[in-house]
């Protein structure tokens, strides 16, 4: 594949007049190569494609141009995989992240999406000076397995805290979200598009998030508890670290302001209280806890009834469950707090800003 000189590879922006680079025809681009690197010749100006298998890859981006711009980089099944950044007019900023790619790419359940690679520029003023693809010789992944309220929404308003998660995170540590709309700890392990796809890919070494409970409404509280522990059983088999997750709150107020003691904090028309037995097996199992329930529901009761409406899709869809993309964003904040003050995550592999 030809080289682009140093003219050539100045920054692709969406300023009128900017652009210098156009888009590689399909039938240009070569299947990748593990000999060099993929670059910015796979580029447009708001996106690039890149002809790469199933696998994981580093991502390296160097953004900035001729003006000041400010740019973002989503990926695959609207990934958000870094944050807005900041350059100069003239400066160029270097940043770095590891991307999950398969097949389907989004929810497991879901369409399969494109082959390969998928980047897409955002931000205020986007600007691409150079990027590089190269696979993740050791990366090490962070497993979701979860419900709608965490999984990669294939569309707008709706936005899961998982798919959020990535842009908390450096190079060296990918997320691969196998969380699925409408999944409870019954059919997730019934499925064999998810545990049974999910758990033979589970390293030494990666971590496994576990947040279900919004769809079992239905099952008792016997049941859940072991649906919950052969999970954790099963991670701990492949020499995974499972951390169990309780569900973010939903957005149900009581009159006097705080939020109730049912619907909103996740007890079943059983009278099971999902976050309490979670944290019971967390303690008895010695495994990871993040309290997602406990920090969800401060925040929201903190914001009031009618802040709130911005985490949640009230104002869009009446929803008070799924998040907006702003809601999910907060709620990965959480999530990266959690695994940095815990030690889940080194301090270095964790982007604070």
């Amino acid at each position: 594949m030809r080289r682009f000189n140093r003219a050539a590879l100045a920054a692709v922006t969406l300023s009128t007049g900017l652009s210098v680079l156009t888009a590689v025809p399909a039938q240009a681009h070569e299947p990748y190569g593990a000999q060099r690197p993929l670059g910015i010749e796979n580029c447009t100006a708001t996106a690039c494609h890149f002809d790469v298998p199933p696998g994981t890859y580093d991502v390296k981006v160097l953004l900035g141009g001729e003006a000041a711009s400010s740019t973002s980089v989503t990926g695959e099944t609207r990934r958000a995989l870094l944050p807005e950044t900041v350059a100069a007019a003239g400066e160029r900023a270097s940043r770095s992240f590891t991307v999950n790619v398969r097949t389907p790419e989004g929810e497991p359940t879901g369409p399969a999406g494109t082959p390969g690679l998928d980047l897409v520029l955002g931000g205020s003023a986007p600007a691409l000076a150079d990027i590089k693809v190269t696979p993740a010789r050791h990366a090490r992944q962070i497993f979701l397995v979860g419900d709608s309220t965490v999984c990669d929404q294939p569309g707008d308003p709706y936005s899961g805290w998982g798919q959020q998660l990535p842009q908390y995170l450096r190079k060296g540590v990918s997320v691969a979200n196998y969380a699925d709309s409408g999944e409870s700890t019954v059919t997730y392990l019934g499925n064999p598009q998810l545990w049974a796809t999910v758990q033979p890919q589970i390293r030494r070494g990666d971590l496994v998030l576990i947040q279900l409970a919004h769809n079992d409404k239905t099952t008792d509280e016997a049941t859940y508890r072991a649906n919950l522990e052969t999970l954790v059983a099963g991670v701990r088999e492949k020499g995974g670290e499972p951390v169990l997750v309780t569900p973010i709150v939903r957005r149900w107020f009581n009159a006097d302001g705080t939020l109730n003691n049912g619907t909103a904090l996740l007890v079943n028309g059983l009278g099971v209280d999902h976050p309490a037995v979670i944290r019971s097996i967390a303690a008895a199992e010695d495994v990871p806890l993040i309290d997602l329930t406990a920090k969800t529901k401060a925040l929201v009761e903190s914001l009031g009834v009618e802040a709130s409406k911005a985490l949640y899709l009230y104002n869009e869809k009446r929803d008070n469950t799924h998040t907006s993309v702003h809601g999910a964003t907060v709620y990965a904040g959480l999530v990266r707090d959690e695994l940095a003050a815990r030690h889940l995550v080194l301090e270095g592999l964790v982007r604070v800003g």
